[in-house]
């Protein structure tokens, strides 16, 4: 008997087998070892491997607006929803393969271009509100172009996901993601807002003080 949420729990599994090893490493056969069940039912819900890593998708990018939206009305300011947004980044990039978006592109077009759509659309619009909101509240500087360093960041957020710069520097999807993130606050913070950026660096352990 094929319960209700048979679908979910399929979507689910895939996710977090794509999350953790990336989507070309994961099978079909894989999915279904993993759930107990068969190809037969998987393929009952997902007519192929393309429309399950598009449900995944989808999924991640609802998750990642809904998580948007609520940093936004939790933070108390433009640079605080910044770092709500890293405390994010921590939950998602621990269990995050960084091959994931090099296999999407290459392998399953049809999902990259939902990525790229959500990139383009929905995070250059999140980027844009709080730089604005940032001039607002007089933390970040005035005259800085909007337009230019939203787009700006919104290219940035790839470059932790590509292969030859992950070879070159060696280090993690979290700490490429946040001196990245750290670089581009302080291009763009007044003098006001330098000061609460080491405040939270400084709450969330980021400044490493010398003891000596």
């Amino acid at each position: 008997m094929i319960i209700p949420d048979t679908k979910q729990r399929i979507q689910k599994a895939a996710h977090d087998l794509v999350m953790q090893y990336s989507i070309r490493s994961v099978s079909m056969d894989d999915i279904a070892a993993h759930l107990g069940m068969s190809k037969k039912t998987i393929y009952q819900y997902f007519k192929d491997k393309d429309e399950l890593v598009e449900a995944v998708v989808d999924g991640e990018i609802h998750n990642n607006q809904c998580t948007c939206n609520d940093d936004r009305g939790l933070a108390e300011n433009a640079v605080h929803e910044i770092f709500l947004i890293m405390d994010r980044m921590v939950e998602m990039f621990q269990t995050m393969n960084p091959s994931i978006l090099f296999d999407m592109q290459k392998y399953h077009p049809a999902a990259f271009r939902k990525f790229q759509l959500h990139r383009h659309e929905y995070l250059y619009n999140m980027v844009k509100q709080n730089l604005e909101r940032g001039i607002r509240e007089e933390l970040y500087r005035p005259e800085i172009s909007i337009d230019i360093l939203s787009r700006y960041r919104v290219e940035t957020m790839l470059i932790a996901f590509n292969p030859e710069f992950q070879r070159s520097v060696k280090r993690s999807l979290l700490e490429i993601e946040q001196e990245i993130i750290i670089h581009f606050l302080f291009g763009v913070v007044s003098q006001k807002g330098y000061k609460l950026v080491l405040k939270y660096m400084e709450q969330k352990g980021l400044i490493k003080h010398d003891k000596s």
